[in-house]
């Protein structure tokens, strides 16, 4: 069972082969939950290992894209229409040439919103401080150091077992990350 007020594991790797191999075999570990990776520079291979999650920005930039868009032909088609019919040179009230333009402009703009605040989110952001910045070697993920966290995300992390697996790494050190 993971301690109260432990955010995760950290082994501290030497070389970035270690780290995509330690990677790789992380994953072979059915109790393990969540496993990230730091680097001083970008490593080929490890994002392949790290097997990223489902992004769900496009997602959230075609809802904003949607909601803007028809909103805003609704918005236009409702006041012209119903609330407020004007007989302009004897043109019909629901002139859809017309709705378009601000209807694009909504769209884009409402894509551009929902992108942004979906990145902020799925970053965790904003956020000013992390627990990883607690441990003291970490500030050597900058320099020359490879890391790896586990992290549990689930009730059924075994932090004694997690230990256990990243000593048969081999790493320089393990760190144990507070929150």
């Amino acid at each position: 069972m993971s301690a109260p007020g432990l955010y995760g594991l950290l082994a501290e790797f030497e070389s970035a082969e270690r780290l995509v191999d330690a990677v790789a075999r992380a994953y072979l570990e059915p109790h393990l939950a969540v496993v990230e990776a730091y680097s001083p520079f970008p490593i080929e291979g490890l994002a392949e290992a790290l097997s990223p999650r489902a992004n769900r920005v496009p997602l959230a930039v075609l809802l904003g894209a949607v909601a803007g868009g028809l909103g805003t032909y609704a918005l236009e088609w409702y006041s012209a229409v119903f609330d407020y019919p004007l007989n302009i040179g004897g043109r019909p009230f629901a002139s859809w040439p017309a709705f378009l333009p601000p209807a694009i402009e909504m769209t884009v703009l409402g894509a551009a919103l929902a992108g942004v605040i979906a990145m902020l989110i799925g970053n965790g952001l904003p956020r000013l401080h992390h627990p990883l910045f607690g441990v003291p070697a970490f500030e050597r993920a900058s320099n020359d150091r490879f890391f790896l966290l586990l992290r549990p995300q689930r009730g059924d992390f075994d932090a004694h077992r997690a230990r256990s697996f990243l000593e048969t790494l081999a790493p320089l050190a393990i760190s144990e990350v507070r929150t």
